[in-house]
């Protein structure tokens, strides 16, 4: 097959592909030969029908296929053997359309190429690029301490009411004729709307009896009051008035002691011998937290400065649009979505020529540590930092199932790596800031 490639300017280009007889006839005569096999048709017996009938019938459609076989991988090989760096596929010209297949005839097809920019990018230690430490507050860690012990612990009956307790009672309207009552009903006041209405409770006892306004105290909330007052949804807002409250029971949650069991079941192995050390492995795992979130952030402020640097690109963008018209088939959503493609097209080069560059690569134990940190990640969000070896090798052999997922992951591989190259690439403006400060910085 003779391929040929003209280029229109730096970003267009027309292929032309002949396909000679001799390019196709061996294979087309031998699909021919395995169609015979298999076919079966009225009068004939099961692979004695005419090669000439064959040919007369379906010899179009079963040449078409052969050719196009022969197109797909001449041009890609092409493409590859001469390292033309293309943007998307070859789109067919409306030429292509009149082609009419017949058997020992040459065929000329040809193709429209997006080219992608040509384009320099360098990184050196004059340039300087923010980098955010975080700090990590004793409340913080304090925090953290109370979410290990909450998981340890239990509600347990009290005689007087506090902030966050739940109390349990029966509740009758006040001055109407037929009063709702209902009894068993719980309430945690501190959710209250109402401020004076939460004031009512405080330091009450079991036994006492209160007198409130549920109507103003869920700011007429129909959910609220339904569940509450335990009406039809439709009846709830009809009782505005006040209503006695006698407390029958006050549950407090009481949290889990801070005991050696809990240093144990935070970090096993017996290596945490105390409250100090037990905070102070808390407190570096919130800073390999922030650290992670911190070279995220980083790769962040990195590709806007190296975009701003690299300058606004020269695309194809008639051809784009055909492209990913072709691949959507919806108008709208493409000229609505248009510029972000091109934003996030120009990283992608961008960001290729900076692997390249920077001798970045992926194996497969790349791929399974970083399955194992994304579901170490997703159990660490329920309160479980020791996963048992056989959970993790299960959730990662799911996980390497799906060949969307594999790529997510050696994507996310590839920019872990780059974010440490670039690290050590450029000057680092490092700047210490509090954790509410460096979550600002993600508001948009």
């Amino acid at each position: 097959m003779n391929i040929s490639i003209e280029n229109i300017d730096k970003v267009n280009a027309v292929m032309t592909a002949v396909v000679e007889p001799a390019d196709y006839t061996e294979k087309y005569e031998k699909a021919i030969k395995d169609a015979k096999k298999k076919m079966n048709m009225p009068g004939f017996r099961p692979g004695m029908v005419p090669v000439g009938l064959i040919k007369k019938q379906f010899g179009v459609s079963i040449l078409a296929d052969e050719v196009n076989k022969i197109l797909q991988d001449g041009l890609f090989g092409y493409i590859r053997e001469n390292k033309i760096n293309m943007l998307g596929e070859p789109l067919p010209t409306e030429e292509n359309n009149t082609v009419e297949l017949k058997e020992g005839e040459s065929f000329t097809f040809k193709f429209e190429l997006a080219i992608a920019p040509e384009f320099e990018v360098e990184l050196s230690k004059k340039d300087k690029i923010d980098y955010y430490n975080v700090e990590v507050s004793d409340q913080m860690v304090e925090n953290q301490v109370n979410m290990y012990r909450q998981r340890g612990g239990s509600y347990e009956k009290v005689d007087s009411y506090e902030d966050n307790d739940m109390i349990k009672g029966v509740i009758t309207e006040l001055d109407v004729e037929n009063p709702v009552k209902a009894e068993d009903v719980v309430m945690l006041p501190k959710y209250f709307k109402n401020d004076d209405q939460k004031k009512l409770f405080d330091g009450v006892k079991v036994n006492d009896i209160v007198t409130f306004n549920p109507s103003v105290a869920y700011d007429n909330n129909e959910a609220e009051l339904t569940s509450l007052l335990k009406v039809e949804k439709a009846d709830a807002l009809n009782h505005k008035g006040e209503f006695n409250f006698q407390i029958t029971e006050i549950t407090r949650f009481m949290p889990g002691p801070f005991n050696q069991e809990l240093f144990d079941t935070v970090f096993p192995g017996g290596e945490v011998k105390s409250e100090e050390e037990f905070r102070g492995k808390v407190k570096s795992l919130i800073a390999d937290q922030f650290k992670k979130d911190s070279d995220y952030k980083f790769l962040l402020d990195t590709r806007k400065y190296i975009t701003e640097k690299v300058g606004k690109l020269e695309f194809p963008e008639e051809k784009l649009k055909k492209i990913l018209l072709a691949n959507t088939g919806d108008q709208a959503k493409v000229d609505a979505q248009f510029d972000k493609s091109i934003e996030e097209l120009t990283w992608h080069l961008i960001k290729e020529k900076l692997v390249e560059q920077n001798g970045v690569k992926v194996d497969d134990e790349d791929v399974r540590n970083m399955a194992k940190e994304v579901t170490r990640m997703q159990f660490a969000q329920y309160g479980m930092l020791n996963i048992p070896d056989e959970y993790l090798e299960n959730s990662v052999k799911e996980m390497l199932k799906k060949r969307e997922t594999v790529d997510n992951l050696i994507d996310r591989c590839i920019e872990v790596k780059l974010g440490v190259a670039l690290k050590d690439k450029v000057t680092l403006n490092e700047k210490s800031v509090s954790a509410e400060e460096f979550n600002k910085m993600f508001e948009s």
